[in-house]
């Protein structure tokens, strides 16, 4: 193929569907090597240019050394990453969880367990977590958003996640915040949970601005979860999808759907924001969602075409986990469907 045949090419497929990508932990450093088979064998051909890796405490952090998972990722294993992506025209966005999910089942993870006046529910106890649902309303733990110290860490961390992934974009997680707005905390009690969080949001928009790199977060909190019937898993129940107003409109919104294909890509374009339908595990779902995406952008006027942006399919599994069943689906079949799924839309955007 000539150079201009390329370039053509590659117009064509930015035009059908801007982003095309994967969001995924990041790998261990025992299977780095296959992780970055995987990008330049799987990713690479089928037109990937967007990896958001949960990398959470998997690195070996500078600024904050009593963070770091047991094992972790070190520069020079992160320099391996970006490399290939940037040898491949793929942008890497970093996530970090924030706000929500500082806790899973009964495991305190390390942003609260080195710094526990940060906890919005220090009187919930993860030890106590008997599964879902519990008398505590326990899903996962929250950071106290308005906790005077909590950001001088929290900034920390970003800037130097996204200085080593040598990024523009940071996803900041914050998908089913439950805990917001505690009565019994002395600095939230009382107050609007939809202010709370959009509050947080713009502190972290604000702060990445600075540095001219843009926040990436899940979208279900801005959701109603009462008027579309949604819930309170890919939409709010406790009043927080009133943020929708009072956040940046430059903030990239990741719409999660997995079960059904919910067109709520629409509403977020709306509102202003660039959007990517997320699916996951359910090829069925996955192909309609992308067909969904593709006919938004055919549709509709260029002010709103402009906004919807892709789909970024996930992987909830370790990412260790998930390649096995990828290469060797006997290996590890709880993954099975992941990688069906993306393998599926590996196939369509080959087509393109």
């Amino acid at each position: 193929m000539t150079q201009n045949a390329t370039v053509n090419a590659q117009n064509k497929i930015d035009s059908i569907l801007p982003v095309r990508g994967l969001a995924i932990a990041a790998p261990s450093p025992n299977n780095l090597d296959l992780f970055l088979r995987f990008i330049d064998e799987e990713l690479a051909p089928a037109h990937f240019n967007l990896l958001i890796l949960r990398v959470d405490w998997n690195y070996a952090y500078e600024s904050h050394p009593e963070l770091r998972d047991r094992n972790p990722l070190t520069k020079a294993d992160v320099a391996k990453i970006v490399s290939l992506c940037q040898k491949h025209g793929i942008k890497i966005a970093p996530q970090i969880n924030l706000l929500g999910h500082q806790s899973w089942a009964k495991t305190t993870h390390a942003l609260l367990r080195e710094y526990p006046q940060f906890d919005e529910t220090p009187h919930v106890l993860t030890e106590n977590y008997t599964g879902w649902p519990n008398p505590d309303g326990l899903y996962c733990k929250s950071y106290c958003p308005l906790h005077p110290d909590v950001h001088k860490v929290v900034f920390a961390l970003i800037d130097e996640i996204t200085e080593v992934f040598e990024t523009d974009y940071f996803h900041a997680g914050m998908d089913e915040v439950f805990y917001i707005g505690d009565d019994k905390c002395p600095r939230c009690s009382g107050r609007d949970k939809a202010e709370l969080f959009a509050g947080e949001v713009t502190k972290i928009h604000n702060h990445l601005a600075t540095k001219g790199k843009r926040l990436m977060i899940w979208g279900d909190r801005l959701i109603d979860g009462k008027t579309t019937g949604m819930g309170m898993w890919e939409a709010s129940m406790n009043n927080t999808h009133r943020a929708i107003d009072m956040i940046p409109k430059d903030v990239f919104i990741c719409d999660w759907h997995y079960e059904r294909a919910d067109q709520t890509a629409v509403y977020f374009a709306m509102k202003g924001f660039d959007v990517a339908t997320c699916p996951w595990r359910m090829p069925e779902i996955a192909l309609v969602q992308l067909n969904d995406m593709i006919g938004f952008r055919q549709k509709s006027a260029r002010q709103m075409s402009r906004h919807f942006q892709g789909i970024i399919t996930t992987v909830w599994s370790g990412a260790d986990g998930f390649l096995k069943s990828y290469y060797d689906p006997a290996t590890n079949t709880q993954t099975v469907s992941d990688a069906l799924t993306l393998k599926k839309l590996i196939e369509a955007f080959k087509g393109f």
